[in-house]
């Protein structure tokens, strides 16, 4: 019985301090998740710039599951004028996966016209995927 009276004031204690936090203010979850998410998308675009390629290409995978509107622009400036192959492949995925118009009449576009076959073969593969999903829906 003290075991469970134990772990019920530490659950107790824990829950408080998570609710309280912040300078003794209650946030609302949506406040504090909007804040979360804006610090968030913030990071990675800070990110998709880094010179460090492995960073540069999570962050370019993560903006396109958060389904960020703002890395619109840098990731189709990384389609367009990547280094490397692989950073160009993440840049469409990821643009595939935001679904804006923009992102997605450039995969289009590389898909016709990319001269390297490996880039101009999965801008196609996504962008089909996303005419399907279109479609079925």
């Amino acid at each position: 019985m003290k075991k469970i009276n134990k772990i019920t004031a530490i659950f107790v204690l824990f829950l408080t301090t998570s609710l309280f936090a912040g300078g003794g203010i209650l946030e609302s979850p949506v406040e504090k998740s909007k804040q979360n998410y804006a610090q968030v998308e913030a990071n990675l675009l800070a990110g998709l710039n880094s010179g460090n390629k492995g960073l540069s290409n999570s962050c370019a995978y993560y903006l396109g599951e958060i389904k960020s509107d703002k890395a619109v622009i840098p990731l189709m400036a990384k389609l367009r004028s990547g280094d490397e192959c692989c950073d160009r492949i993440m840049a469409a995925l990821s643009l595939s996966k935001i679904k804006d118009e923009r992102g997605l009449y450039l995969l289009k576009q590389m898909a016709k016209f990319e001269d390297n076959e490996r880039v101009r073969s999965m801008c196609e593969k996504f962008y089909l995927a996303h005419v399907r999903e279109t479609l079925q829906s």
